[in-house]
């Protein structure tokens, strides 16, 4: 199934187009990889989508187990390693709203953000902290 086509713009800019919408990003080598460093690099847009998909499937279990987990924010780190210049570790840390979550709903979300599909298609070499703070 096509999704997007993404095109080389030049000094190290892409644009995405997402076909069945037509919505557009760009993409930028970081800084500290002879980019300019204006948008998510492509190593930035995989550890976001780490936390994108956290949330969504989180938001699946929530609606199917009556959870309410608007307003849950997940803040994401990358760490870069060198030989071969790769990713290394995402620290995503889940801040959860202040509603009082029994055990049981914990381990549920838990386990989905833990299980996302973006989690298990990712290396096994990478290391992914998901940290959860729980404001009860």
């Amino acid at each position: 199934m096509k999704i997007s086509s993404v095109t080389y713009k030049g000094q190290l800019r892409t644009e995405a187009t997402h076909l069945a919408s037509g919505n557009t990003f760009i993409t930028d080598a970081p800084v500290d990889n002879h980019g300019k460093g204006q948008a998510f690099s492509p190593t930035d847009l995989m550890s976001t989508s780490l936390a994108s998909c956290m949330l969504t499937i989180m938001g699946i279990a929530a609606e199917t187990h009556g959870i309410d987990i608007t307003g849950t924010v997940c803040s994401v780190e990358k760490y870069m390693e060198a030989n071969p210049r790769r990713v290394g570790r995402i620290l995503a840390t889940l801040t959860m709203p202040a509603i009082s979550y029994d055990e049981k709903q914990k381990a549920i979300l838990e386990k989905a953000a833990r299980t996302c599909p973006v989690s298990l298609s990712l290396s096994e070499i990478l290391l992914q902290d998901i940290l959860f703070h729980w404001n009860s």
